[in-house]
């Protein structure tokens, strides 16, 4: 078997160019070549035989024989008895490697405290793969085909059960779509709602420019909300037709939306029709009083709630979901399935597992605890070393913004890169129509560092904070 394995050698994508006799040898040596020197055949990457090589190609052996020869020759390869033809090891230049949207700095930073990761470290991966095992054994043979566009119906219903009980969300699993993540689920509804005449919608004063950007490409305008102490303003939504909001804590300020302030979104939606985008991106980390339920509880009918794996699991994954009302669904499928939209079957099934296993609970209960941890710490630091930083929107999520001296916000976030630490200011979430007064202050993600750097991370930053 071994020598069969041999004899077939290992796939080699090449186009060699000439025409026949040497031409086609000096066609092969240079498509060789060429792959060595642009990086894709790696140092030390063994070649196929002159003889399987010769039959991919469907050239002569002996063209492939002395193809190789040559860049030995040159240097480009090498040849041993029992070794075979290898790419020679050589000193390659690497690209250099895409910086992360968001990211400051020219290197990796030595401690990362921007928001919108969690600590991938508490992945729970043999939980996650025993849940993996199971799926895969129990599942029909239909499910390994392109199926429902809505997303599996196992992970539809633990979805629905799920959300119902611990975060108050009116769930009909008919009416439940699985995407990969937030900017998936966004994109698909601000084509449904410029494809039904929608010109403006309503944003909050602080929030993520990707999202404004997806609202932005099919042609819909943002404007944003009035922003004060008690957080998103909802009485002046003026001509907008929906409007986005994270009511169960507010990004980045960290602030709940008021209860009177959700009645009033609500009520605005149900007299004009209007519909309100919820983002309920960390409502499951709450740790000083009960989780604020989902606003979609109160008006099923106008909100879209969406949800996602990424705070809670890992952004990896590409895990996403929305609740869509009656009036909505019907669309948004229909746009999903023009366009092939489709998150992968064997993740959907195996969080499916993880969530009817109680597995998913246990793991949020788990980090849960070690976030309220990091965020005592952090607050602990500040008093002691820092007490004229006060930190606010602490009571939840895995952020928090610390509030600074006035004038003093953009010189802690430069001292902050000159100690390599990866901090945000809070001006960087602040819509660019906003007229909400500015203040300055950071904000801070504790969910992203390890366990064993979180201390080294809070000493960086006590070390740059006034």
């Amino acid at each position: 078997m071994a020598k069969n394995r041999a004899t077939l050698g290992v796939d080699l994508h090449l186009e060699p160019a000439g025409p026949g006799g040497s031409g086609v040898r000096r066609g092969l040596t240079d498509a060789l070549r060429e792959a060595v020197r642009g990086g894709r055949l790696a140092p030390g990457t063994r070649l196929p035989s002159s003889r399987s090589l010769a039959v991919d190609l469907g050239v002569a052996r002996n063209t492939v024989a002395d193809a190789y020869a040559d860049l030995v020759a040159e240097g480009w390869l090498t040849a041993r008895q029992g070794s075979g033809t290898r790419v020679a090891e050589r000193a390659v230049t690497a690209p250099a490697p895409a910086r992360p949207a968001g990211r400051p700095g020219r290197q990796r930073p030595a401690y990362d405290l921007v928001p919108g990761t969690p600590d991938l470290g508490s992945f729970p991966r043999a939980e996650w793969l025993r849940a993996a095992r199971r799926a895969l054994a129990a599942a029909p043979d239909d499910a390994l085909g392109y199926g429902d566009q809505r997303g599996r119906p196992e992970l539809r219903t633990a979805l629905a059960g799920y959300l119902a009980r611990a975060r108050g969300v009116r769930a009909d699993p008919e009416r439940l779509v699985v995407c990969s993540g937030f900017s998936d689920a966004l994109t698909l509804l601000g084509a449904v709602l410029h494809r039904r005449g929608l010109r403006t919608l309503a944003v909050e004063s602080y929030g993520l420019d990707v999202h404004w950007n997806l609202l932005r490409r099919p042609g819909l305008r943002t404007r944003p909300l009035p922003f004060d102490r008690l957080g998103t303003r909802t009485d002046d939504l003026g001509g907008a037709g929906a409007v986005l909001l994270t009511p169960a804590h507010q990004f980045p300020m960290g602030v709940p939306l008021s209860p009177d302030r959700r009645a009033a979104v609500v009520d605005w939606a149900r007299r004009t029709g209007g519909l309100i985008l919820e983002d309920d991106y960390d409502g499951e980390f709450r740790y000083d009083r009960q989780p604020v339920g989902a606003l979609q509880g109160l008006g099923p009918d106008h909100v879209v709630y969406l949800g996602t794996a990424s705070k809670s699991l890992a952004p990896a994954l590409r895990l996403g979901w929305m609740v869509l009302p009656p009036s909505l669904a019907a669309e948004v499928i229909s746009l999903k399935s023009e366009g092939g939209w489709s998150t992968g079957v064997l993740d959907q099934l195996t969080l499916a597992e993880f969530l009817a296993s109680g597995a998913y609970d246990r793991h949020v209960r788990a980090v849960r605890l070690r976030y309220r941890r990091r965020r005592d710490a952090l607050v602990a630091a500040l008093a002691e070393r820092a007490p004229a930083v006060r930190a606010t929107g602490i009571a939840a999520g895995l952020h928090a913004v610390l509030q600074l001296p006035p004038g003093t916000e953009q010189p802690v976030v430069q001292a902050a890169a000159w100690q390599n630490l990866a901090v945000h200011g809070l001006a960087r979430y602040r819509h660019p129509g906003a007229s909400a007064d500015r203040f300055d202050a950071l904000v801070v993600g504790y969910g992203t560092p390890p366990d064993h750097a979180w201390s080294g991370a809070l000493d960086a930053l006590c070390r740059v904070l006034p």
